[in-house]
This record gives C-alpha cells, sequence and structure tokens, in this order.
C-alpha cells in the first residue's frame, strides 16, 4: 500500500490545535459527493481495523449509553461429604459478582492546506485518510492493551545460561536470555488449563511482540500459521502455532525500558567510588535541561539496587554530579541504568496469553469508529484556506475472568535496542 511523504509538498503548516472557526460564517453545504465520503469513509476505517489486533480477542458488548454492567454467578464447590441421614445440610448462599465498566471519548484530525491540496501531486485526503486510518486502530488497540496489560495474573520468564534456568521475581530481573521458549509457553497452557479456561476452537491466543516472535521462531517446534490455516480461519496478526497456543503477533504488545538518561547517553559511569554518600560524580556531560529531568527518576546497578535521584547537576563531561535520595556505596566506573524495564533497564515485553472471553470491548450505539472530512468551503474559514480530515470515537473495555488472562514479561534478542511504547 502506497505511503505518502507530506512533508515533500507541506510548503505551510496550519496548526490544528488553534483553529479558530467562527461558527456563523462557515458554510453547511456538502460540497463532497457522498460517493467520495463514502469511499473515504470505507478506506478509513479498513485501515483501522486491520490495526486492532488485541479488540478482535474480545467479546463485544453493544450498549446505549456510556456505561455497562456483566452479571456473573458464582460458582459452588463440590458436594463430596456424604449426608447424614434425617440431617439437613448447611447448603450455599447463591449469588453473583458485578463487573462495570465506562467508556472514554478519543479522537484526532489533521488539517490540509488549500495549496498542498491543489498543488500535489498525491490525493492527499486520501493520504490523510489513509495515515488517520492507521492512527485511529493503533489508538483503539493501545487503549484496550492498557487495561489487559493491567490484569492480576503474571509469569516472568526465566534468565537462562547454558542448560540452567533460574526464577524470576521481578520485571528488574528479566535480561536478554529470559525470552519465551517452548517451556514457558507449556507453563502458559498449565494456568489456563487448570483454571478452566475456555478455547477459541480448541486453542488459546497469544499476544506477542515482533521481538518475542523472533525469538519463537528459532524453536523447530514452532509451526507457521500457513502450514496449519484454513481459509478464513486465522485471526488478524496471527503468524504460528505452538503447544496449544495461536500466536498473534503485534507491536501494541506493552513494552516496558527505562529511557536513555541524557541525550547522547543511555547509562551514566560513576567517575569516583562513593562511600556512604548522596553526591555522585558522573563521567558522562549533563545539559541543564537533562539536569532537570533527572531530577525524581530511579536508576540501578549492575546487580539491580535501585537509587533516586534527588537532583542532578548540570556540567561537561566529568564536572557533572547526582545528588541521591538516600545514602549509598557504590564503585567507581560502576555503571548506572534508567530503570523501569528489564535488568539494566532494558526491554521488557508484556505479551498476553488468554482464553476466550477474557474480557470484553464496548461497542456503544451510534459512537463507534467515524470519520469526519470537511472540506474547505465547510471549514477553511474565509478565505478557504484549509479542509481536515479526522476520526473520533468511543472506547471501553474490562477484564472479565482475571483467571482466564496471563501477563507473561519476557526478555528478547531485541532488548538492548526496542524502547517503550
Amino acid at each position: 500500500m502506497k505511503k505518502y511523504d507530506f512533508q515533500l509538498f507541506w510548503t505551510e503548516h496550519v496548526d490544528a490545535g488553534t483553529l479558530e472557526v467562527n461558527p456563523v460564517n462557515v458554510t453547511t453545504q456538502q460540497s463532497m459527493s457522498p460517493t467520495m465520503k463514502d469511499f473515504y469513509n470505507t478506506y478509513l476505517l479498513e485501515n483501522a481495523r486491520e490495526n486492532m489486533v488485541f479488540t478482535q480477542l474480545g467479546r463485544e458488548q453493544a450498549i446505549h449509553g456510556n456505561t455497562v454492567e456483566w452479571r456473573k454467578f458464582n460458582t459452588f464447590p463440590k458436594a463430596l461429604t456424604p449426608l447424614t441421614e434425617g440431617v439437613i445440610p448447611a447448603g450455599q448462599t447463591f449469588g453473583m459478582t458485578k463487573i462495570t465498566a465506562s467508556t472514554t471519548q478519543h479522537g484526532d484530525f489533521v488539517t490540509i492546506s488549500d495549496r498542498l491540496e491543489l498543488e500535489a501531486v498525491d490525493d492527499i485526503v486520501l493520504g490523510a485518510t489513509e495515515e488517520m486510518g492507521a492512527s485511529e486502530g493503533e489508538t483503539y488497540d493501545t487503549l484496550t492493551r492498557n487495561i489487559l496489560v493491567a490484569g492480576n495474573s503474571v509469569l516472568y520468564a526465566p534468565t537462562i545460561s547454558g542448560s540452567t534456568e533460574t526464577e524470576v521475581t521481578s520485571r528488574k530481573a528479566i535480561d536478554e536470555t529470559a525470552v519465551i521458549t517452548p517451556k514457558l509457553v507449556n507453563r502458559a497452557y498449565t494456568w489456563l488449563k487448570k483454571n478452566k479456561a475456555p478455547t477459541y476452537d480448541g486453542d488459546y491466543v497469544w499476544v506477542i511482540h515482533p521481538s518475542q516472535a523472533f525469538d519463537l521462531r528459532q524453536n523447530k517446534e514452532w509451526i507457521e500459521a500457513q502450514n496449519y490455516a484454513q481459509s478464513g480461519n486465522i485471526f488478524n496478526g496471527e503468524i504460528g502455532r505452538l503447544h496449544k497456543f495461536r500466536f498473534i503477533e503485534s507491536t501494541t504488545v506493552k513494552v516496558f525500558a527505562g529511557a536513555n538518561l541524557t541525550e547522547a547517553s543511555r547509562n551514566l559511569t560513576v567517575k569516583t567510588a562513593v562511600s556512604a554518600g548522596t553526591s555522585v560524580a558522573v563521567v558522562e556531560a549533563i545539559t541543564a535541561d537533562e539536569a532537570t529531568a533527572l531530577a525524581g527518576r530511579t536508576i540501578l546497578d549492575a546487580s539491580g539496587n535501585e537509587y533516586e535521584i534527588a537532583s542532578a547537576s548540570a556540567g561537561t563531561a566529568g564536572n557533572a554530579s547526582l545528588t541521591l535520595s538516600a545514602s549509598a556505596t557504590i564503585a567507581k566506573d560502576a555503571v548506572l541504568y534508567p530503570a523501569g524495564g528489564g535488568a539494566k533497564g532494558n526491554a521488557v515485553y508484556a505479551s498476553l496469553a488468554m482464553g476466550k472471553d477474557a474480557f470484553a470491548v464496548v461497542k456503544p450505539e451510534g459512537e463507534g469508529m467515524q470519520m469526519y472530512i470537511k472540506t474547505k468551503g465547510e471549514i477553511g474559514g474565509p478565505l478557504e484556506q484549509f479542509s481536515t480530515v479526522g476520526y473520533k470515537f468511543n472506547h471501553g473495555a474490562k477484564i472479565l475472568y482475571q483467571e482466564r488472562l496471563l501477563r507473561v514479561e519476557t526478555g528478547s534478542f531485541y532488548s538492548n535496542v526496542d524502547e517503550e511504547n
């Protein structure tokens, strides 16, 4: 599909956030034919749905309004104790659990100058619609992901050294050796099976990052999707199968990683040993803006010890320093890494393994994905200097069964290069 480089043609820019149009002076006459509007609308929605990987896995719940409530009956234990003749058993209390969710509204638009629209070689409205569709789908799916990744259940991949596996109990201990493996897949399957999670036509589903997919493909047990899937029987983004899991690949999978400590360096190096002190001189240069940004951030050493930066002093290479919130002892030449990801601040991938109906996606009546194209005559001001292309939707999602959703956090061969998303 063709991509457009708007910078090739954009000779002037209209700031969409500062548009001030007097509605009294804007004509409401539609200057774009219904046929063209239908075409652009279809194009935007098709591009949006291509990027909605998580959303396709949820139970759809239509509502009228902005709040929905689900109810599920409580289960009963097995009656394994024999009855005593003539004695009425205690019995059980019957009840239900209520789960509620509300929707939120999201949207965005882009302005297109009259000169760009008239002078550009390519169909600018079509290009803007394509990119808006991609943005809409990614936005919608990321909102769903953010709800799912906050689930209660997590499995951390063990670190691997040769044939030795070491269990990991926190995200900050995950390194690039803690990759997704067939054994880890079996552990996730066992967890879902023991929780009696229903399947999607016989298999569970696992949404993974492309970097995790790279690691999985190194295993001879991996089966590519084209070798088993029937026409129309695969999910959007499905790439393969392993141990009763169908794997879906998406860059939307949550990646946790520490942001670079300075623009020029991801890490900082201790210049002089610190003995039970709070002042840490560093080898690298720190600008005034970087010093301000470092205040309040958490850093860690190679052993995983965390330190909070109270403040930082700007300076050239060898003349900058950090002030820690608490006293610490740190060796000379020790490397300090950004916290927020795994070991040494590297990327950790929060993939999601799930059974059917683990979560629901709310579909508000009349408030789903909609696109808006305003022509120069509608929105372009007294001189009709710009048109706009945008989208709007209401979103809602909720985990219905915590026992059917497992967040599996791993490292990857690419952990030292991937950034947080």
